[in-house]
């Protein structure tokens, strides 16, 4: 069941980052009506010495640096004494591939402590002693988390009840279904020469339903194909693929 409200913090060595995130938009108006809280902590203020070091050379040599145990620790234990329900999130390359399934596992718990870290990664004694669970946003590497945080929070916020206005919003999202959504249209009703389909202005609510299915239907087999391999079609579904297939026969054959 997904969380009434969550409770997110953010650490990370560069927090600015996020004071814009959480004051715009969708994300504001959650943290405004109380259905988000959002914090960040930088982990520099766990650091030691004068100059507050966070990363060091890796042992056994090679490139880069790693960001040191000790201040990411006190930095995770500070945030775990403010949430002490909160799941603990590395963002790494080497998580698990952040899909919408994921989003509404995340979207259960009370709260997600999320750590940024950068340089060529955090202290692996962090890893095996501290975190929960491990996301990735993609095979590829970015120069720091922070980002691939705000992506986590903004598809988790978008699942909390209220947060989008409709309860059912987010239900028409694109993999929601396993299927990506139908394309969308407003005024004008023509624009260069292109007009609204015209039974989306027909009023008629069953037809626009059996048009929004199909072109959503037509928009996943063009463009993420991949997507109906572990998804079981409907019997509306089948039936429109069988449509296309004898249309698609005629053309060929005739």
């Amino acid at each position: 069941m997904v969380c009434e409200q969550m409770d997110f913090t953010v650490l990370s060595i560069f927090p600015e980052m996020f004071e814009s995130f959480f004051g715009y938009g969708i994300i504001r108006r959650a943290v405004e009506s109380r259905r988000i809280v959002a914090s960040s902590i930088n982990i520099r203020d766990f650091a030691k010495g004068k100059h507050m070091v966070t990363d060091d050379r890796p042992y056994g040599g090679g490139c880069g640096m790693v960001m040191k145990p000790e201040p990411l620790a006190d930095a995770i234990r500070a945030a775990k004494k403010k949430s002490p329900l909160s799941k603990t999130l590395h963002l790494t390359p080497q998580g698990r591939t952040f899909n919408q399934k994921i989003a509404h596992e995340l979207a259960e718990y009370e709260g997600l402590i999320l750590i940024c870290g950068r340089y060529e990664g955090v202290d692996e004694r962090i890893c095996t002693r501290f975190i929960d669970d491990e996301i990735s946003i993609g095979d590829y590497v970015l120069t720091g988390g922070e980002i691939a945080a705000m992506i986590v929070i903004d598809a988790v916020t978008r699942l909390i009840p209220g947060v989008l206005g409709g309860e059912k919003s987010s239900e028409k999202d694109s993999f929601e279904d396993g299927l990506l959504e139908h394309g969308h249209y407003t005024r004008p009703r023509s624009f260069e020469g292109d007009d609204v389909p015209d039974v989306l202005l027909s009023g008629n609510h069953k037809e626009i339903e059996n048009w929004r299915l199909e072109a959503s239907l037509k928009r996943t087999f063009l463009k993420r194909p991949d997507l109906f391999k572990n998804r079981a079609l409907s019997n509306q579904e089948k039936n429109i693929l069988k449509k296309w297939h004898q249309d698609i026969e005629k053309i060929i054959f005739s």
